[in-house]
């Protein structure tokens, strides 16, 4: 499949608006967090954010395309995030267009509550409705998986976890990865994920 210059273009704005609210709400604290957009199917190809940047500026070297492997496509000075293989998993195991990677002090301390368990479950929050879950006892689980410094191995086990219903991942602190069909949808339950880990955060202090 064949992408024209406009039809990147496109995408390269979308996710880089994603980026400017995220970096608003300082959610990419010391450079940290990555983003991608699905660029083409077959073969597989997205942008991803360059290592190493200041997400709160907006620049022309902010993302480059990378392929199934996470390669990038044309030559570049420019590295793709590290952390890279996380989107690529993704978007191998699902339909995903889009995947957000950000830390934040509540889903880090989530991370680290429920880490031994292996999940956290939400239910009875008017949020979770954000995943198009209506019943009225509706309920959504995000898995929690080590933080391997092995980046492979951590892709791996991300990957383990991906199966119907489950639309993030949170990596014991070291934040959460969230994908949806296209940018809105993602952006949609990385903002639902980090109300209900505030949320759930508050109520503990408030009732110890």
């Amino acid at each position: 499949m064949s992408v024209t210059i406009d039809h990147q273009n496109n995408y390269w704005n979308e996710l880089a608006d994603i980026k400017d609210e995220l970096a608003a709400r300082d959610w990419f604290p010391g450079t940290s967090g990555n983003l991608s957009i699905k660029v083409s199917d077959d073969p597989l190809t997205f942008l991803v954010t360059a290592s190493g940047k200041d997400k709160r500026k907006r620049t022309d070297e902010d993302f480059l395309l990378v392929d199934s492997d996470g390669h990038p496509v044309e030559i570049t000075n420019l590295k793709p995030s590290a952390e890279t293989v996380l989107h690529q998993r993704i978007y191998q195991k699902t339909d995903a267009g889009c995947s957000l990677h950000v830390h934040t002090v509540d889903n880090n301390v989530i991370s680290d509550l429920y880490g031994d368990q292996g999940s956290i479950t939400f239910q009875n929050q008017e949020l979770i409705k954000a995943f198009n879950i209506w019943e009225e006892d509706g309920k959504i689980t995000i898995p929690i998986v080590e933080n391997y410094a092995d980046l492979p191995r951590l892709g791996d086990a991300v990957a383990d976890k991906i199966t119907p219903g489950i639309h993030g991942i949170l990596i014991r602190n070291h934040g959460i990865t969230v994908w949806g069909r296209n940018g809105f949808e993602a952006k949609r339950h990385l903002e639902a994920f980090e109300f209900l880990f505030s949320y759930h955060v508050k109520m503990r202090l408030l009732t110890k």
